[in-house]
């Protein structure tokens, strides 16, 4: 090899991300080339035969789409490196990303004798880069066969389910592994709150005054020298009877005043879990936007020309602290506080989860003097307001303990039958609570917290005032949230920080829950899965088998259990739930498709499936009434039983006398308002035909039908957006079977505008164009003017892709175009034709001039050497010199001769591939 060889040769460094390549490239500077694999190059194909248990758990990866770009890409550079760095996330799944390039090399011959090392850091700085690429190791094999357990797990599992789930309940998605136990954790927690019976009971609350004239409100506690219990006041009746005997108590008096100093000690810094739940209930944002901010925050971010990442990995279920970290807050507090706030030794903590893996540490910032209001001005309001709470979490957690004083004073009536109590607390010394208080967990939010009481002492007489019965209904267990579900599924040691989010988005995107008002509600379909899955597949979508399987995935990361006899002590279980071993199977592993066909045959019939579903789920599709009323009643036949039917599409509620009623409804609670309007209800006659009409549902909402004799098809007309079944009157639904109607002739063209409901809701017709109908609007009733005036209106756009409007910042001197403020997926952005300029952190949009986005677009402009830029360029540059325009030959006089050229291939293509399919 030549001198001049062996100068261009390179060190070629792997990571996730491009974000996080840009970063570091700057810090190794030359001789490096650090390049991006965008996550997992291989994966298994969603096909059968990707894990095959009867030969040793063969795994069969494949590469492919972008993975292959990648690979073909790493593979060229490392041609003339001299070694290749894997510096993939430090966790079990970033191991496992970096044996992937390894065998993905190997298997198209692209690694030869390069050698290869592994570095991890748990922050994107330069220190910790530099010390990881001077510190390589080996690719931790445990941890690769933890991977490579989980994934074959979670493979058999969803392979061998789904397909018995498809045949047993038509219309069902997938059966994960661990999104089924998250489903049935929202499932049973919907049934408590269906199951719930609110009950009343009532308070009594008293103003009083002290003698120095302060005003403070105490709660009735006993009455007749017996302590209340909290529904020993059930009703008004009673209430009233206690209020009228406070009332007759007076005068009142101290009796007792108890006053206890008590220390609130901080909160351990933030693991993926606390930091996903606190930043739900503090800044309202989901999981998901959470774990992508904080990508972005840990990648990197643009600092004053230099791009840093300013909190450490974010994958993490550890809360331990580096001892650098804790040496710089501790002087951080000294400064920044005073030496008051800071405790004698520094705080050690260690995790209360189940199955943390302590080596990992919490989240913090890269650098705590690196205060949040020194870089917000880099930073967009979501990253620096999560940037905040990091910070805040981990200076607090170094800090003292805050010292509360409590007081509890009673209150006692001249004959000593009615007592009172009111508490408070008043913080005596903050300690940590001056920087960070934890959400609506926290004791210290408490009602009573810094409720200050007047200073009373024993046998002090105060003045009774209002006396104030409050009537209260016991609640219902709060549905999940995304944060709170994860807490749940941490305590049960179900999941890890790097699933957390795609287990959530994988029961979203399946519809077996939707989330409303930031709570999780499971479908219908999530329940039916649910039932059947607990019915007949209990021991694996219990808590404590899930978990017990994350301590063997554990085990295995920790050398501690070999990753194979994991499986295959798993699979023997599982694939003969329903099938004992015989003798003669000589310990062989039943394949997949075995394991299909032995639950399968298992179940039974589909008729045991219904059977099965109707016992588990009548008490949420038929909920008994307070009237007694028998909602399984059919409402048409009115002798038979509804119940849960399955159709090709999917379960349904139908009649138990089909086929001789045929009557169906969609899966829905049959309870309160909805079961009176599920049966077809009389709206009138129509005086013209005689004929009646009804208001009916069916399987895509409400309807009204003009009934008809004989087999000739009823004519029938769905409901409009925004119309409710108790606002059908005769009147309106007459009116709806009317339609399409003449709303007039245009008054340009002389021909008909039609106004009607279509398949996406009303619509205006006039010569062959239709125009939706806003719903502001009625169909029945919208005139002439108006309709003419939406006609006129120009499209903005089809459907939901329709580009958003942005803000006018002025016209480009150029051409004269207007150049717009817009706010994208990844921040505010400028836009002129078809050039897009990111607005850079450091200058806030609203404040953005025209002369700032015009040299945004020119170094935009400049930069791209893209065709869309070029063409935007030329756009305007024609625009702004036509005679250079006339000069040049029209574009359109070469498209006619690629086409013409083309389309003459193409018959002698087909007659090839026609050939070529015959033989």
């Amino acid at each position: 090899m030549t001198t001049e060889s062996r100068k261009t040769q390179m060190k070629i460094v792997v990571v996730e991300s491009p974000a996080k390549a840009k970063t570091i490239n700057k810090y190794l500077g030359q001789g490096y080339r650090v390049l991006a694999s965008f996550g997992h190059v291989r994966d298994l194909p969603s096909k059968d035969g990707s894990v095959q248990p009867e030969n040793d758990f063969l795994m069969n990866w494949e590469v492919e789409g972008r993975g292959q770009k990648q690979i073909r890409e790493i593979a060229e550079a490392v041609k003339n490196a001299d070694k290749l760095i894997l510096a993939t996330d430090p966790d079990r799944e970033g191991e496992a990303i970096s044996w992937h390039i390894i065998e993905a090399l190997k298997a198209r011959r692209g690694l030869g004798k390069v050698p290869f090392e592994r570095v991890a850091f748990n922050e994107i700085t330069k220190r910790a880069v530099l010390d990881a690429i001077n510190n390589p190791r080996t690719i931790d094999q445990e941890l690769v066969d933890a991977y490579l357990a989980r994934r074959a797990l979670d493979y058999l599992v969803g392979f061998t389910l789904s397909p018995v789930l498809w045949r047993k309940l038509p219309g069902s998605r997938s059966a994960g592994r661990v999104q089924s136990v998250a489903l049935r954790l929202i499932c049973e927690r919907e049934a408590e709150i269906e199951a719930f019976k609110a009950r009343e009971y009532w308070t009594i609350e008293v103003d009083f005054t002290a003698p120095d004239g302060t005003s403070f409100t105490a709660r009735l506690t006993h009455l007749d020298g017996k302590k209340l219990d909290k529904f020993d006041l059930p009703d008004e009746a009673a209430a009233q009877a206690a209020a009228a005997k406070v009332r007759a108590g007076a005068p009142f008096k101290v009796s007792n005043v108890e006053r206890k100093s008590v220390k609130r000690h901080p909160f351990p810094p933030f693991t993926t879990s606390t930091l996903q739940q606190e930043a739900s209930r503090k800044l309202g944002f989901g999981a998901t936007h959470t774990m992508r901010i904080a990508q972005r925050l840990y990648e990197g971010v643009d600092i004053e020309g230099e791009t840093v990442g300013i909190i450490t990995y974010m994958r993490t279920d550890g809360v331990a602290l580096a001892q650098d970290a804790i040496a710089a807050s501790r002087k951080l507090i000294a400064e920044q506080y005073g030496k008051e706030f800071l405790p004698d030794a520094p705080r050690i903590y260690k995790s209360t989860a189940k199955n943390a893996q302590e080596a990992h540490e919490a989240i913090r910032p890269t650098d705590l003097f690196r205060r949040p209001d020194r870089i917000r001005r880099y930073l967009r309001e979501d990253e620096a307001a999560l940037y905040d709470l990091i910070w805040k979490r981990t200076v607090a957690s170094q800090m003292e303990s805050a010292e509360l004083d409590q007081v509890s004073i009673d209150i006692e009536s001249a004959d000593r039958k009615v007592t009172l109590r009111t508490t408070g607390s008043v913080v005596k010394f903050a300690g940590f609570l001056s920087v960070y208080q934890e959400g609506r967990d926290d004791p210290v939010d408490e009602d009573d917290s810094g409720r200050r009481l007047p200073d009373l002492k024993a046998n002090d007489n105060v003045k009774a005032g209002t006396v104030k019965p409050e009537q209260h209904f016991t609640q219902p267990p709060p549905r999940y949230s995304e944060a709170s579900l994860i807490k749940r599924l941490e305590e049960l040691g179900i999941g890890r920080p790097s699933t957390y989010t795609s287990i959530l988005q994988t029961l979203e995107d399946r519809s077996y829950v939707r989330l409303e008002k930031k709570r999780l509600i499971p479908e219908d379909r999530g329940r039916i899965v649910t039932a059947f899955l607990t019915n007949f597949f209990d021991r694996y979508v219990e808590y404590g088998f899930t978990a017990d399987l994350e301590e063997k995935l554990d085990d295995i990361s920790g050398g501690r259990a070999q990753w194979k006899e994991v499986l295959r002590d798993f699979w023997l279980d599982f694939s003969r739930l329903h099938q004992p071993a015989n003798d003669d199977d000589d310990g062989k592993l039943p394949s997949m498709d075995d394991a299909v066909s032995f639950l399968d045959s298992g179940i039974g019939k589909r008729s045991v499936v219904i059977d099965t579903l109707n016992e588990a789920l009548a008490p949420h599709f038929f909920p008994p009434t307070e009237d007694g009323r028998d909602t399984r009643v059919c409402p048409a036949c009115k002798n038979g039983q509804l119940g849960i039917k399955l159709g090709k599409t999917g379960a349904f509620i139908g009649c138990s006398n089909y086929p001789e009623c045929r009557y169906t409804r969609p899966l829905a609670v049959a309870n309160g308002e909805e079961s009176e309007q599920v049966g077809p209800l009389e709206v009138g006659v129509d005086p013209k035909t005689g004929k009646n009409v009804t208001l009916r549902k069916g399987p895509y909402g409400h309807y009204v039908q003009l009934d008809e004799e004989g087999d000739e098809k009823p004519k029938r007309v769905s409901l409009p957006r925004g119309v409710t079944p108790d606002q059908i009157t005769l009147d309106v639904a007459l009116g709806l079977l009317s339609l399409p109607r003449v709303v007039g002739d245009h008054p340009e063209t002389k021909k008909p505008i039609m106004a009607g409901i279509g398949r996406f809701g009303p619509y205006l017709q006039h010569d062959g164009k239709y125009k939706s109908i806003p719903k502001d609007d009625d169909v029945l009733t919208i005139g002439l003017n108006r309709a003419v005036d939406l006609l006129a209106q120009e499209s903005k756009g089809r459907g939901r892709g329709a580009p958003v409007p942005g803000k006018p910042i002025g016209n480009h001197p150029e051409d004269n175009q207007p150049v717009t403020l817009h706010d994208g997926r990844y921040g505010p952005y400028v836009k002129w034709g078809k050039i897009n300029a990111t607005i850079p952190k450091g200058i806030a949009p609203e404040s953005l001039t025209l002369d700032q986005a015009v040299g945004l677009i020119a170094e935009r402009a400049a930069k791209s050497g893209g065709g869309r830029v070029k063409k935007a360029t030329k756009k305007a540059a024609k625009k702004a010199e036509p005679k250079q325009e006339l000069s040049e030959p029209a574009p359109k006089a070469v498209k006619p001769k690629v086409a013409k050229k083309a389309a003459a291939k193409t018959p002698k293509a087909a007659k090839k591939a026609a050939k070529k399919s015959a033989e």
